[in-house]
C-alpha cells in the first residue's frame, strides 16, 4: 500500500463518531480504540515490538500513563500508593532530554502530511480538520511545558523523600515514612486531587504520545501468515519499519519471541502450556498477522 493511501485509511477511521473526543481524553480514547491490550473481551492479543529507542520510550509511556488513570480514578489506599509509584515511573522515563523536541518535530511533520491531503475529494475535510486541530492543540501544550520535564515534582521533597524510599524492597512502610502513612489515611477525594495534581502537567507528553503511536499503528497493512512449527522468518529486502505488531488469537497458547535487524525478521513462537515450565518452541504451525508500521 501506497504511504498516501495509508494516510487516506487512517483519516476515514476518523469519520466514526466514537473516535471525535473531548479535548480533554481525546488521547487517551484513541489509544483505547486501536490497541487491544488487557481487554479481556479482545477477539484477538496484540503484540507491539519496538525498533528503535524512540519508539520504545513512547510505548512504555502510554502503558504508564494508562495505569497511573487507572490507579489514580480508584479509592483504595494500595491504589493511589501505586499511583505514586506510577508517577515516578513516568518522571524518569520521560526525563530523556530530547522527548519533547522529538515529539513537537514529529507532530509537526505529521501535520505538514496531513495538509497535504487538503481538497481530496476521499477524505472528509471535517475528519482532516479534526485530526489537524488535535495534533496543533498537542503542539501547543508541549511548547507550554516550560524547563526541565517534572522539575516541579523533583522540587517537592516530600514526593523525592517517598520516591528514595520505594526504591527499597519494603522502604515504604509507616515507621519509615510516617507521613506519608498519614496522608495515605486522608480521605480518597483529597488524595485523588493532589494526584491529578501531580501527574496532569505532564498530560502534554500523554497527549502528543498517543496521537503519534496512533498514526503508527495505522499506517502498515496487517498479513495474514503462518509460523510452520512455531517459527517464521522473512526477509526483509530493504523493508524499513519502527515498530512491528504480532496478532494471535487468545485461544493459542503461544507468545512470539521477535528479533530483527535490517536484513532479516525472526518470529519464533514459544509455548505456554505451563507457566512454571521452561519456554519451548512451540511444536505446531501457528496462525498469525503481522504489521509493519513506520511513521
Amino acid at each position: 500500500m501506497l504511504r498516501s493511501e495509508r494516510y487516506i485509511d487512517a483519516i476515514r477511521s476518523l469519520r466514526q463518531p466514537s473516535v471525535r473526543l473531548s479535548s480533554t481524553h481525546k488521547s487517551l480514547r484513541i489509544v483505547q480504540i486501536f490497541q487491544q491490550r488487557g481487554d479481556p473481551g479482545a477477539t484477538v492479543i496484540t503484540y507491539e515490538y519496538p525498533l528503535n529507542e524512540r519508539i520504545r520510550t513512547l510505548l512504555r509511556l502510554e502503558d504508564l500513563f494508562e495505569r497511573s488513570r487507572h490507579f489514580v480514578a480508584r479509592t483504595e489506599q494500595p491504589d493511589h500508593h501505586m499511583a505514586l509509584l506510577t508517577l515516578f515511573e513516568i518522571l524518569e522515563v520521560a526525563s530523556r532530554a530530547d522527548l519533547k523536541s522529538d515529539l513537537l518535530q514529529e507532530l509537526e511533520r505529521q501535520k505538514q502530511v496531513l495538509l497535504s491531503f487538503r481538497n481530496n475529494p476521499e477524505i472528509s475535510e471535517d475528519a482532516l480538520s479534526g485530526v489537524l486541530r488535535d495534533i496543533e492543540q498537542a503542539s501547543a501544550a508541549l511548547f507550554s511545558m516550560t524547563g526541565k520535564i517534572g522539575q516541579y515534582l523533583r522540587e517537592n521533597e516530600w514526593l523525592m523523600s517517598i520516591k528514595q524510599r520505594t526504591g527499597i524492597p519494603g522502604g515504604a512502610c509507616e515507621f519509615d515514612l510516617p507521613s506519608y502513612h498519614y496522608w495515605l489515611h486522608r480521605p480518597a477525594e483529597e488524595r485523588i486531587g493532589q494526584l491529578a495534581a501531580w501527574t496532569s502537567p505532564l498530560y502534554p507528553l500523554r497527549d502528543g504520545t498517543a496521537i503519534i503511536l496512533r498514526i503508527l499503528r495505522e499506517s502498515g497493512k496487517p498479513q495474514s501468515l503462518v509460523a510452520q512449527g512455531g517459527v517464521f522468518q522473512q526477509m526483509l529486502g530493504g523493508k524499513t519499519a519502527q515498530m512491528l505488531r504480532v496478532r494471535l488469537s487468545p485461544e493459542l497458547p503461544c507468545v512470539p519471541e521477535i528479533s530483527a535487524n535490517k536484513y532479516v525478521l525472526n518470529i519464533r513462537f514459544l509455548a505456554q502450556d505451563r507457566e512454571d515450565s521452561r519456554p519451548k518452541t512451540a511444536d505446531w504451525d501457528v496462525a498469525f498477522e503481522l504489521t509493519f508500521c513506520n511513521l
